[in-house]
């Protein structure tokens, strides 16, 4: 895979999985519908420096165990494979019917909402596994792993940012298209047909 390659391959899939509602998505959508757009942007930029961090942990942690060891490699790509074949079965063969926007009320301070965002993102395990299973596939041969890893973290936090300036900027009517079952089931079974993609193909990858 070529540089230009994996740069496409990556922003397909990273805007499809930015897009896909999830932890952070009802996050910003709670917060913009009933606490205002300042404080969703707040919980926004939490969730970015979250994003960074588990971008950092990966690439850092992944690039030594690739470079120093190949039973390394094998063990994290068929453990990544697996997980992203049974995430991918999993959306495709029960896709959600709702995806739930809350409507309570917090009266708690702008900083709160930064942390809070940072911490949604930071205590949600799936985003480590899936970063660790996801972005070694979008490493060019004779590229360092680390810095190459971190930069792809980073345009998907280009992605969120479009996202989240989207769904601030429009909550009510994204808010209730993302309750529309179709609509919900088309995401689940879209990105669970990617998902399961990368997965096969991470099992014939090679170091």
């Amino acid at each position: 895979m070529t540089i230009v390659q994996a740069l496409v391959a990556f922003s397909i899939a990273a805007a499809l999985l930015t897009i896909t509602p999830g932890l952070d998505t009802a996050l910003i959508l709670r917060t913009a519908a009933v606490e205002g757009p300042k404080k969703a942007w707040l919980a926004a930029l939490g969730i970015f420096l979250g994003t960074f961090a588990w971008g950092a942990a990966v690439a850092l942690g992944l690039g030594a165990l690739f470079a120093a060891s190949e039973l390394a490699f094998n063990v994290l790509k068929w453990a990544g494979a697996a997980y992203l074949v049974w995430l991918g079965l999993q959306l495709i063969l029960k896709p959600r019917d709702r995806f739930e926007v809350g409507t309570a009320a917090s009266a708690d301070s702008g900083r709160a909402w930064l942390w809070r965002g940072l911490f949604n993102n930071l205590l949600n395990p799936k985003v480590g596994v899936f970063y660790a299973s996801f972005l070694p596939q979008f490493v060019p041969q004779g590229v360092p792993a680390a810095p190459w890893m971190f930069m792809l973290a980073g345009i998907h936090v280009a992605f969120s940012v479009v996202w989240f300036a989207a769904l601030i900027g429009a909550t009510r009517p994204i808010s209730g298209a993302l309750q529309k079952a179709a609509v919900v089931r088309w995401l689940d079974r879209i990105t669970g047909g990617v998902f399961l993609g990368f997965g096969v193909r991470l099992a014939l990858a090679r170091r």
